[in-house]
């Protein structure tokens, strides 16, 4: 049977703990250091708690190590990555291959999608050097990811699900250290792809579009899980690892009900215990997106881009009918309250918000009315009532136990049996006190044991094997049931088989022989690493402190030419290349277009 997991991002403690309460199989959190969001990182203490949580439910903890070292580096985060190992945690998540020369403890390791994992024949390669499993590049389609799992065996396949969508191939994007020496593989990506910029045709004419011309919507695969489960992909990856908590609780819950639905009745299970419960009904709309996409899964067609803002737009709700000097009301049946947010689009297609301050039958006064019109389309992104409801929100996850009390020769004897088959005994000496009212005491046993709450677990059946019905005071069934449990959560422990990993020191042949700059060499190991690789010409990361100018910055199968109608494949409207991507503050950015590969490569032009 197939074990699919549930992999949630954890900005911090709380967000990991609430992910495993909603349902998270496994979370991913970054430690104190060298992790690719330079603003999430976490104490040890924290990760050891959040794995102690997790192993509980028998989830896992992955802790992101993915960015580029330095030569000095390298020694510190080893004695970090042993630290982490030493907690309990469950893989690491790396980009630097430096780190496969050195001396690591056998903990599994996971390919990050920093290291551009896009091709069956780099899959291959990370197989056949130890990597237990690959994150796989956003932009790859079914075909892609059916022909990566077809060219390997063991390896497993991570796939993002959810969430923010880098422009460029991941581990590819030098723009932010081109413009401003903070590197997105160091862990201080600017987001300069989420800025405004003005497009220009080879004449330094302007062409009437958007601003934000590198900004995309946000994924969203909920449609596809099935598909991709059929071609091999076993864990399903949330991005956000700064997102807040409520979005965690909303995406994680909404993608368990997703996955609970294919598993129930297939050849399907999930890859951790318990069952949770949530009091809020999850809707993916209703916490931060910039609009949804399923990016390049089923090819180029859909438009990906999210050009008038890089902020998020929330839920439509419905166009402005009527307009007063105090407020307006919507043409929608949704119904709107007290302190939600709403934004929307001024007439120079700036996104401007504002707040509700009251709700009277349809008519709606915001604190600021200045700038909606009729007929503008108004989008709610901040449900007051719905956000409440998730800070309110208390998940619950539970692991179903049996328990089965019988009588012994000197007492009471109690075994409890958990979901996964793991068994603990508690026994009490006593006296065999027949009950005066032998149904009545068998509903009280029943009763107090099956009473499990501020616990892990959740009765499921209470079987009660006496030869002759005792009386059992509550106090002493209390204290069998949770000298039981308590020696239950013990075994679970025990018994929790964590995967180790294991480097794999061999000589196969990396797929390329020449490494640029893109290869993202920033230290001596990874150097010997591709050496004994067969690599022959190794040219040191951008990070190293190359010039960037006149030299490519990013490749996207995002294409400005196909979004706007300029694609002449496509029959679009003629242009004069090479175009150019300005900013504000002098930059230029000039746009290659590659259409036998379907890309679009941007180079950093000298200012103007």
């Amino acid at each position: 049977m197939t074990r699919l997991e549930l992999l949630a991002p954890a900005k911090d403690l709380a967000c990991g703990l609430a992910a495993i309460n909603c349902g998270a199989d496994a979370v991913y959190i970054g430690a104190a250091r060298y992790g690719a969001r330079e603003n999430a990182g976490n104490p040890l203490e924290d990760i050891a708690k959040l794995v102690a949580h997790a192993h509980t439910y028998w989830a896992k903890v992955y802790v992101t190590l993915n960015t580029l070292l330095r030569d000095e580096e390298i020694p510190p985060a080893l004695q970090l990555i042993s630290q982490l190992y030493d907690l309990g945690v469950d893989g690491l998540i790396i980009q630097d291959v430096g780190l496969l020369e050195c001396d690591l403890p056998p903990i599994p390791l996971i390919a990050s999608t920093q290291m551009h994992n896009h091709t069956p024949k780099r899959i291959a390669f990370l197989e056949a050097v130890g990597f237990q499993r690959a994150i796989l590049a956003r932009e790859l389609n079914l075909h892609a990811i059916e022909a990566i799992r077809q060219a390997t065996t063991r390896i497993e396949l991570e796939c993002f699900i959810h969430g923010s969508l880098c422009v460029c191939y991941s581990g590819q994007c030098y723009l932010s250290y081109a413009l401003g020496g903070r590197s997105g593989n160091r862990g201080q990506c600017a987001q300069p792809c989420r800025k405004a910029y003005t497009l220009v045709d080879g004449h330094g004419e302007r062409l009437d579009t958007p601003p934000h011309l590198l900004s995309l919507r946000d994924l969203n695969q909920s449609d596809y899980l099935r598909e991709l489960i059929g071609i091999g992909v076993t864990s399903f990856k949330i991005e956000g690892r700064l997102k807040d908590q409520a979005y965690i609780m909303n995406i994680v819950s909404h993608y368990r009900t997703q996955l609970d639905a294919i598993i129930e009745g297939g050849d399907y299970s999930k890859s951790s215990s318990g069952k949770s419960t949530i009091d809020f009904t999850p809707n993916p709309d209703k916490t931060f997106n910039r609009g949804y996409s399923h990016y390049f899964l089923h090819g180029r067609g859909e438009q990906i881009a999210s050009p008038d803002t890089p902020k998020t737009l929330g839920e439509r709700i419905g166009s402005v009918a009527l307009l007063t000097r105090r407020g307006f009301t919507l043409d929608t049946s949704t119904v709107l309250h007290n302190g939600d947010g709403i934004c929307f689009y001024n007439e120079d297609r700036e996104l401007r918000g504002t707040v509700i301050n009251a709700v009277d039958g349809s008519m709606i006064t915001p604190d600021k009315l200045e700038g909606i019109e009729r007929g503008m389309v108004i989008y709610r992104n901040h449900d007051h009532v719905f956000l409440t409801q998730l800070a309110k929100s208390h998940p619950e996850r539970t692991i179903a136990v049996t328990l089965t009390l019988s009588d012994t020769r000197e007492g009471i004897l109690l075994l409890a049996v958990d979901e996964d088959g793991n068994r603990a005994e508690a026994r009490i000496a006593c006296e065999h006190v027949p009950a005066d009212k032998p149904e009545y005491a068998l509903l009280n046993i029943r009763k107090s044991l099956a009473k499990m709450g501020g616990t892990a677990f959740t009765c499921s059946e209470v079987t009660i094997k006496f030869v002759q019905v005792h009386f059992l005071p509550v106090a002493t069934l209390n204290a069998l049931r949770r000298d039981v449990l308590d020696k239950l959560i013990t075994v679970r422990t025990e018994n929790y088989t964590r995967a180790k990993g294991q480097i794999r020191k061999n000589d196969v042949p990396y797929p390329l022989q020449t490494l640029n700059y893109h290869g993202n060499v920033l230290n001596r190991s990874a150097l010997a690493f591709y050496r004994r690789h067969g690599v022959i010409r190794i040219t040191p990361a951008a990070e190293y402190g190359i010039d960037m100018l006149g030299r490519k910055v990013m490749t996207t199968k995002y294409c400005i030419k196909y979004q706007y109608g300029l694609c002449q494949k496509e029959g679009g409207t003629p242009v004069e290349d090479p175009l150019s991507l300005l900013d504000g503050e002098g930059n230029r950015l000039e746009l290659h277009f590659d259409c036998a590969r379907c890309e679009m490569n941007v180079y950093l032009g000298p200012k103007k």
